[in-house]
This record gives structure tokens, sequence and C-alpha cells, in this order.
């Protein structure tokens, strides 16, 4: 991760109910990014989609891994539920795997104990362009911003320009057929 342009940085979303602070992982500094994210679970954004859970998604090219710091976080791996804790340690996401995490407090699930999940997310490198990075967090926690938190339709020129770094998002984007289009390097000038 030397030489890495967001090392330090943080994240916000859900207007401060999730931060994701940009660091070099503890005890594997070799992987392409590692970022400390926090929930805090009694942040009115946060109640208010606590009942709703994230897209499942997957990665096509990298495994993503996970550990829970503090507290618990609720994850679906193909279908399956479980609840982390810090006991667990670390959790892999093979590629091409559906999940998704989100809270552990819900309409169902109540616990006035429970203030912050914090936990450590981080990826193996990979030379692919379409990869978990920096850039895909920021546009996937502006997506949630967005769409779930504000009730927003999607706009794809919209969810492509959340990002602070627009030239490497036109790089990805002029390397997809589809996305070609939408490359405006002039945003950038």
């Amino acid at each position: 991760m030397a030489g890495d342009p967001y090392l330090g940085r943080t994240i916000t979303a859900f207007e401060g109910g999730i931060t994701t602070r940009v660091i070099t992982h503890p005890s594997h500094p070799d992987r392409v990014f590692a970022y400390e994210v926090t929930f805090l679970l009694q942040h009115p954004r946060v109640v208010s989609v606590a009942s709703q859970k994230p897209p499942l998604h997957f990665h096509p090219h990298q495994e993503e891994y996970l550990e829970v710091l503090e507290g618990r976080l609720a994850i679906e791996v193909e279908g399956k539920e479980r609840i982390l804790r810090p006991e667990d340690g670390e959790v892999t996401f093979r590629p091409w795997t559906n999940h998704r995490l989100y809270s552990p407090v819900s309409d169902k699930v109540k616990d006035d104990n429970l203030k912050v999940t914090k936990f450590l997310l981080s990826a193996e490198s990979t030379p692919e362009m379409f990869r978990l990075d920096t850039v895909f967090f920021e546009n996937w926690y502006a997506y949630q911003d967005q769409i779930v938190v504000k009730g927003e339709r999607v706009d794809l020129i919209q969810v492509m320009s959340w990002t602070t770094d627009w030239k490497l998002a036109c790089r990805k984007m002029e390397i997809s057929l589809f996305q070609r289009r939408f490359a405006d390097k002039s945003k950038t000038e």
C-alpha cells in the first residue's frame, strides 16, 4: 500500500453514521487497501435503514477480507446469514461469491447496549482495472446515501461521478464498451 494517495483519508456516509478510514492493514500491509469501518448503530440515518439490507454483490477478481474489531456485524454469504463478532477472526469472500454486510440491529433485533460496530475490510491485489479500491467504495457509499437513504433514482452518470478520482474513473470506463461514452476527461480540467 506504499504510496496510496488515499492513505489517512476518511470517507463519511449516512450523514456521519458510517465512517471509513483508509489505513495500512495492521497484519497484512501487502493488501491493496485496508479500511477501518465504523457503524454508529444509534445514529438516526443508520437506524432509519436498519430494516433494509444492501444489495447482494460479488467481486470477480479479488478475495475480500473482513474482520470485526468491536461489536457485531451481520453478513449474508450465498444466502446464509450469520452474525460476526471479534472472536470469529477474519472472514474471506472468494471471487464470484454473492455477499453483503449490514448492521446487526433491525426492527426485529433491538439491542440498546450495542452502539458501535467497527470492522476491518481489505482485499488482495489484482492487475484488473475493475477492482475493489477506494474509488469503488466512494461510489458504493455515495450510492447508499443517494438511493437507499434519500430514496432517489439511480442515474448512471451520477454514479460514475461520485468519486474524487475522476481520472481513474475515466480510465476504468474507457475499457468498457458500455461505459466508454461516459468517460468525459474534460471534467478533470
